[in-house]
């Protein structure tokens, strides 16, 4: 009778051990599939944003050169149209981001900057200059940069900025519905994200 019943505990014993261990096992290849997936779908989330615009912005430049002191004035001038091309973008797979399996917690670490670029094109017109003051390489370069400072401003005082920065939140936005649908905990600035409204008050 107890050889009967050693029996049976050493068999219940070996029984659970091997559900436990099951258990474990199952838990393990569950947790990993779902950080396999959740790397998976933070690549396919990570493109490039970009938002355009375009300004035009017409100049007036002028250039008055003394000849022989104050006897004798060379002045220069030019009538010039500028439209330009203007990108705001957004590198999404350049996020730096930490995964813990064990908290099952996505962290981003950092959110890569905006990146402006600008592509004016020139028209020159009614230009108006002499042999004593011509126009020269460094007119074109001082134009160029008179044209750079107005864009930037004009870029500025826009809502250029403002639509790029809607759809980079729209973008983050994907991160909490993916690790919120997975019963993961999205994390940035050792902030956890609770819901998606709160991306419009960070700091990005």
């Amino acid at each position: 009778m107890r050889k009967i019943l050693f029996g049976v505990i050493i068999t219940l014993i070996v029984l659970f051990t091997f559900k436990y261990c099951g258990d474990k096992q199952e838990d393990k290849i569950v947790l990993q599939e779902s950080s396999t997936l959740l790397k998976e779908q933070i690549n396919n989330v990570g493109k490039l944003i970009v938002t355009e615009g375009h300004f035009s912005e017409v100049f007036n430049y002028k250039n008055s050169k003394d000849i022989f002191g104050d006897y004798f004035t060379s002045e220069k001038k030019a009538l010039v149209v500028v439209n330009a091309e203007v990108t705001i973008a957004y590198d999404l797979s350049k996020i730096e981001f930490e995964v813990d399996e064990e908290t099952k917690t996505l962290t981003i670490l950092s959110i890569p900057k905006e990146e402006i670029k600008i592509t004016p094109d020139f028209e020159y017109y009614d230009i108006q200059a002499d042999f004593l003051n011509p126009f020269e390489a460094k007119d074109y370069n001082d134009i160029k940069n008179i044209v750079k400072k107005s864009l930037n401003k004009k870029i500025e005082a826009s809502d250029i900025k403002t639509n790029a920065k809607n759809r980079l939140i729209s973008e983050l936005s994907k991160f909490y519905i993916l690790t919120n649908s997975l019963g993961w905990t999205l994390q940035y600035n050792n902030k956890p994200i609770t819901k998606n409204e709160e991306w419009e008050y960070l700091k990005l």
